[in-house]
């Protein structure tokens, strides 16, 4: 048990030095590193190639092998580039100059149901920098309720959430959470959720990007219970490091049939009986989302294993046929 906690504090301690050098850096000089770590980690050590190979292959499939290359290496200097906008965020963007560095889109009818204190469910994915969207909300002055796995090295899990919390934003664990989610949704709170991780074999499947995939239920059964309002938002960089759009691309309100008085916002195609089920919704948002990675894929994490599994069970076979 100690040698484990030493060897935790260590890691820690490194990543703490780490960000420190990349706060000191130039932002100039970050993204030439960023530009050469990519071609080190894709060319080189090809970490996870095979991986990042199938899933280009499967959501691109004409794409040549030398575009597919081009766009895994865009996607690792993405990663990097995203860590140094992590670490310089609290240091660049505040609540005086916030508009020289984030741009809004479609945030009318968003800002109106934040304003109401209606309950919210925000979907996003691992596209663009989602952890700057939920610290720009906050700069904004609404709270949110982030749910998130509790990372297995505390010491790097207290950091990352206290990054998260400086602006109000606060964190749920995924596990053992239920209690806190069923009382910020009674109050009316906000909850925010990175919905495109694998679920398992008895999660929720669904289509994503033409394949069988494996989603959690529980963004859709929060929604129905609560008649939360269901909102696509993601956070994509525009052109160069530290700018940012952040889209409100698609909202759906259980209550009502779709996406409310702003035209720009994308509604729900299905009516509120057509979405009364757990499978309709999750495949809605998951539809929207890929909307929203197919504008910009090269900030998209394929090196998840998001298709860990892409047998159907059984019972779905049987509807399928």
């Amino acid at each position: 048990m100690l040698l484990r906690t030493v060897g935790d504090y260590l890691v820690y301690l490194t990543v703490r030095i780490l960000i420190c050098i990349v706060q000191a850096l130039p932002l100039e000089t970050g993204v030439r590193l960023a530009h050469g770590f990519a071609w080190l980690f894709c060319e080189v050590l090809k970490i996870r190639g095979a991986v990042i190979e199938e899933n280009l292959r499967h959501a691109f499939p004409r794409l040549s092998a030398a575009a597919r290359r081009r766009l895994a290496r865009q996607m690792w200097e993405h990663l990097f580039l995203l860590v140094l906008e992590v670490a310089q965020t609290p240091r660049k963007i505040h609540e005086t100059n916030w508009r020289q560095f984030i741009a809004l889109e479609d945030e009318d009818h968003l800002v109106r149901l934040l304003l109401e204190k209606k309950p919210l469910l925000v979907v996003t994915g691992h596209l663009g920098n989602f952890e700057v969207g939920g610290y720009v909300l906050g700069i904004l002055g609404f709270q949110t309720y982030t749910i998130a796995r509790t990372l297995d090295n505390p010491f790097l899990d207290r950091f990352v959430n206290q990054f998260r919390s400086r602006t109000g934003q606060q964190i749920i664990p995924k596990n053992g959470g239920y209690e806190e989610i069923q009382r910020v949704l009674t109050q009316r709170g906000v909850l925010t959720f990175l919905a495109d991780q694998y679920a398992g074999p008895k999660g929720c499947w669904i289509e994503f990007f033409g394949r069988p995939a494996s989603a959690h239920k529980a963004i859709a059964l929060l929604a129905l219970e609560y008649q939360a309002v269901l909102a696509l938002a993601v956070s994509v960089r525009l052109q160069g490091p530290m700018r940012f759009c952040l889209r409100n691309y698609a909202m759906f309100d259980p209550a009502g049939q779709g996406g409310g008085e702003n035209p720009e916002v994308k509604p729900s195609p299905y009516t509120r009986e057509e979405l009364a089920n757990v499978r309709e919704i999750t495949q809605w948002f998951s539809s929207r989302l890929e909307d929203q990675i197919r504008t910009a894929p090269e900030q998209y994490w394929w090196l998840h294993r998001r298709w860990k599994d892409t047998r159907l069970p059984r019972r779905r076979k049987k509807q399928a046929a």
